[in-house]
C-alpha cells in the first residue's frame, strides 16, 4: 500500500544538513548489536499472570525477527502494508516491529484496553492486514474479539494469537515462527530489497483526537530516531543503563522508551505485562534497573513502595516521569527512600519526549517545569492571533523540529502544521527566560488519565445515545495518583427520574467502550452552564470538579 505524508523535501535537507536524521533503521542499530553483544540480554519478560520470565539474548531475538519477516511474507504483507498489533508488553511485539521494518511493512500498535467500539474504527481506517493478539490477557477474550471484527472487516486478512497452537490458522507460532519458510528464503537478499527509507513510515499510532475520532499519527526512523539519540545523550545512558518499562509499549512513551532505545543503547529492556507494584519491587532486585519511565501512577506506586522496600530498590537513579504534572509531595515521598533522580518530561504522541529536566537540575525543577527542549526541538509561545509572548505569559504552545511526525494517516489536511513548520500542540503553557516550559492547560478536548489520553467527544457521542439523558459534559477532575479522573454532568429528559454511575458503566460496557474511559463521578444537573450562543461553558464544570476534589466530595 502506497503511504501519503506530509513530508516536504525543505524539511527533509533541513533535517539532513542539520544531523538531525541520519537515515539509519532500528533493524541497523539491532544489527549492531546482534555483531557487538550477541549473547547480551536484549529483553526480559515478566508475565503476571503465570509468574514466567523469559530472556532473550540479542542473537536469539534476531533469529526470531528473521523469522517472523519471513512469514510475513509468506502470508501476503507488501511493503507499506499495515500490521497491527494488541499485545501486553511481551517481546513478541518488539519482535514484530522489527521484523516490519526489515521488511518495509507498517506497525500499528493497539492498546491492549481498547475493545470493539475502539477496534473496529482503527483497523478499518488503517486497512490492516494482519491483527496480533493475545489469547487472553487479564481475564478478556482477545482472541474471540478479533475474529468477530475479521469477520467485518474486509481488509483484515488475517488474525494470529499468541499462545494458540491449536488452531494452525490462528497461531502465531505456527505461522510467524514455526513456519521453516527462512530455510527456503534468502532473508537478506529479501531485507535488502525491501529495506525501507528512513523517511518511509514505519509506525501507525493513534491518538485520541478532540473530534470525536481518533488520528492515526505517522512517524519514520528519522522522526523516532532523532530524538532517541539526543534524549539518550541528555540523561547519560549507555549500554550498562538497564531500563525497566511497566508502561504499554502501545504507548508512544512506552514504544520509544521500552522498544527502541535499549535496542539503539545495546542495553537490555525489562518488560513488566501488568502493572503490579509489589512484583515490580522483586523484579528490580533481580534485574536491577538503573531506568524506569512512565507516568505519575507509577512513580507514586513506586516511591510507595519504597517507604518499606527501599533496599530493593536502591539500583533506581532516574526515573523519567510524563503525563502529568509531578506533586511536590511525591518528589519528597521518593527522595527519602530512593536514590532515584526524578526527570519531568513532556511530549505528545505526534513527537515523543520533546521536553525534559536535566540531570543537574534543582529536585523542585521537575515540580515547577516540564524541562527544556531535546536538541533539535523548539518551542514558541503565542497569543490567540499567533504573536510570541514574552516569558512567564501564558498562551497557545507550539513545536517543531526533527521528531515532528509527517501527518495523520488518510487526513493530510489535519495535519496543522504552518509555513514555518510549526505544530500547534492544542496546549496551554507558559515559557521562563531559561527556557523551560510549563504545561498549564489544555485547550483541546481531552482528560488524560494515568497518562492516558481519553477521547471525550467520542464518549460523549455514545452516552449521548442513552435513553435517560438530555444533555452532558465531560471534565477531568484533578487526582494526586492519576492526575485527572473523568466526571460526567449530565440533565436527564423528562421522565427520567434519576441516573446513577452504575447504569452509566453497564450502558458503555455493553457497547465495548475501553474501561478506562468511563466515567468515575457523576452528578445529575438541572442545566449545564453556557454561553448566550448556547455552548457548555466546560471551564466552569472542571472548576466545580476540583473543588469537589479539594474537599473529597
Amino acid at each position: 500500500m502506497s503511504i501519503t505524508t506530509n513530508m516536504t523535501i525543505d524539511r527533509r535537507n533541513a533535517m539532513k544538513q542539520s544531523g538531525a536524521w541520519n537515515d539509519m533503521l532500528i533493524t541497523d542499530y539491532l544489527d549492531k548489536a546482534v555483531a557487538q553483544v550477541p549473547d547480551k540480554p536484549a529483553i526480559v519478560t515478566y508475565t503476571m499472570a503465570t509468574g514466567e520470565r523469559t530472556q532473550l539474548s540479542y542473537r536469539e531475538l534476531n533469529e526470531r525477527v528473521t523469522q517472523i519477516a519471513v512469514g510475513l511474507v509468506s502470508l501476503g504483507i507488501q511493503v507499506g502494508d499495515v500490521v497491527s498489533c494488541q499485545l501486553p508488553n511481551w517481546w513478541q511485539m518488539t519482535a514484530l516491529h522489527l521484523a516490519c521494518v526489515r521488511i518495509g511493512a507498517v506497525l500499528n500498535p493497539l492498546m491492549p484496553i481498547f475493545r470493539e467500539h475502539e477496534l473496529r474504527f482503527m483497523l478499518a481506517q488503517a486497512e490492516s492486514k494482519l491483527l496480533v493478539v493475545p489469547g487472553v490477557f487479564r481475564g478478556f477474550d482477545h482472541a474471540a474479539m478479533a475474529i468477530t471484527l475479521k469477520a467485518e472487516l474486509a481488509s483484515l486478512t488475517h488474525v494470529l494469537v499468541i499462545g494458540d497452537e491449536g488452531n494452525e490458522e490462528y497461531s502465531f507460532e505456527a505461522r510467524l515462527l514455526n513456519h521453516g519458510e527462512e530455510q527456503t528464503h534468502d532473508a537478506a537478499a529479501l531485507f535488502k530489497q525491501r529495506r525501507p527509507s528512513g523517511d518511509d513510515v514505519v509506525q501507525l499510532l493513534y491518538t485520541s483526537g478532540t473530534t470525536g475520532k481518533p488520528k492515526g499519527v505517522m512517524h519514520t526512523s528519522n522522526t523516532l530516531l532523532s530524538h532517541i539519540r539526543p534524549l539518550a545523550e541528555r540523561l547519560a545512558l549507555k549500554a550498562t543503563d538497564t531500563t525497566l518499562m511497566p508502561s504499554p509499549l502501545a504507548h508512544q512513551l512506552g514504544f520509544l522508551y521500552g522498544l527502541m532505545m535499549p535496542i539503539y543503547l545495546q542495553a537490555t529492556a525489562v518488560l513488566q505485562d501488568t502493572w503490579l507494584p509489589a512484583e515490580a519491587v522483586n523484579i528490580v532486585r533481580l534485574e536491577q534497573p538503573s531506568l524506569m519511565l512512565g507516568s505519575t501512577p507509577f512513580l507514586a506506586d513506586i516511591a510507595e513502595q519504597a517507604i518499606a522496600h527501599g533496599s530493593d530498590l536502591q539500583s533506581l537513579q532516574l526515573f523519567l516521569c510524563a503525563g502529568a504534572p509531578i506533586p511536590s509531595p511525591l518528589v519528597e515521598k521518593a527522595a527519602r527512600n530512593l536514590p532515584t533522580k526524578i526527570i519531568s518530561a513532556w511530549g505528545m504522541t505526534e513527537n515523543g519526549a520533546v521536553t525534559t529536566t536535566r540531570l543537574d537540575d534543582a529536585p523542585s525543577c521537575s515540580v515547577e517545569t516540564d524541562g527544556v527542549p531535546l536538541p533539535f526541538m523548539e518551542l514558541k509561545v503565542t497569543d490567540i492571533e499567533g504573536n510570541p509572548l514574552p516569558p512567564n505569559q501564558e498562551g497557545s504552545l507550539w513545536v517543531r523540529g526533527a521528531s515532528l511526525f509527517v501527518g495523520y494517516f488518510k487526513q493530510p489536511e489535519l495535519y496543522g502544521v504552518d509555513e514555518e513548520g510549526w505544530f500547534p500542540t492544542g496546549d496551554l503553557a507558559r515559557l521562563n527566560e531559561a527556557g523551560y516550559v510549563r504545561i498549564t492547560g489544555r485547550s483541546k478536548d481531552v482528560v488524560i488519565r494515568g497518562g492516558e489520553n481519553i477521547p471525550i467527544v467520542d464518549i460523549e457521542n455514545t452516552l449521548y445515545q442513552h435513553p435517560a439523558i438530555q444533555a452532558l459534559a465531560l471534565v477531568g477532575r484533578p487526582d494526586e495518583r492519576l492526575g485527572e479522573r473523568l466526571v460526567a454532568y449530565v440533565v436527564l429528559k423528562e421522565g427520567y427520574p434519576s441516573l446513577n454511575l452504575e447504569e452509566i458503566t453497564q450502558f458503555l460496557t455493553e457497547r465495548h467502550v475501553t474501561r478506562q474511559y468511563h466515567p468515575e463521578f457523576l452528578q445529575v444537573l438541572e442545566e449545564l452552564p453556557r454561553t448566550p450562543s448556547g455552548k457548555i461553558q466546560k471551564f466552569k464544570l472542571r472548576d466545580q470538579a476540583a473543588m469537589h476534589a479539594d474537599s473529597r466530595a
